[in-house]
């Protein structure tokens, strides 16, 4: 299973991404590592990335996801996945992918990022995530998460729907 824990800069993707992946015994990717270098100075000065910037990235993702499944390995990768074609291509139609959105309201986003530290991101840019994000439909059965609770409650709330769906499959 590949669990790509998405949503806008300052929704804790890393945070809940990396604890989610302790939690579970499994490895953990930040996409923001797989940005080429032209992106993070794009961001760095405060230029939003258009789609042609993000391909790059989304396929550098699918490539370490095809590595995890080629070795049997379960992976928790976060991932911003502002649209529903990104979310379709890292699915790549592979019944292995599923997202938890973080979602949070624009002023504890802008709370956070301010606070953020040594990271590229530019804080300016948080109004353009959020004309991007194209929040996932029902269709996308896509487990939506606030995020006001703290962290390890977040990583409680997800791990307990995942046994619920579990439960309900096994039905």
């Amino acid at each position: 299973m590949i669990t790509i824990v998405m949503g806008v800069s300052g929704s804790g993707k890393s945070t809940i991404g990396e604890g989610l992946a302790a939690r579970l015994g499994q490895p953990f990717i930040d996409g923001d590592s797989l940005h080429p270098l032209a992106n993070r100075e794009k961001m760095a000065h405060g230029i939003p990335l258009d789609d042609n910037d993000r391909q790059p990235w989304l396929e550098a993702i699918v490539a370490e996801m095809n590595r995890h499944r080629e070795r049997g390995e379960s992976l928790v990768l976060a991932c911003s996945a502002l649209k529903r074609r990104y979310r379709d291509f890292l699915r790549g139609g592979y019944g292995d992918v599923r997202f938890v959105y973080l979602h949070a309201p624009r002023d504890l986003l802008a709370q956070r990022l301010g606070q953020r530290s040594g990271h590229f991101f530019d804080p300016h840019l948080l109004d353009s995530q959020l004309a991007t994000l194209e929040e996932p439909s029902p269709d996308e059965a896509v487990l939506r998460v606030g995020v006001g609770l703290a962290p390890a409650e977040t990583m409680e709330r997800i791990i307990r729907a995942d046994c619920d769906a579990a439960q309900v499959g096994t039905s």
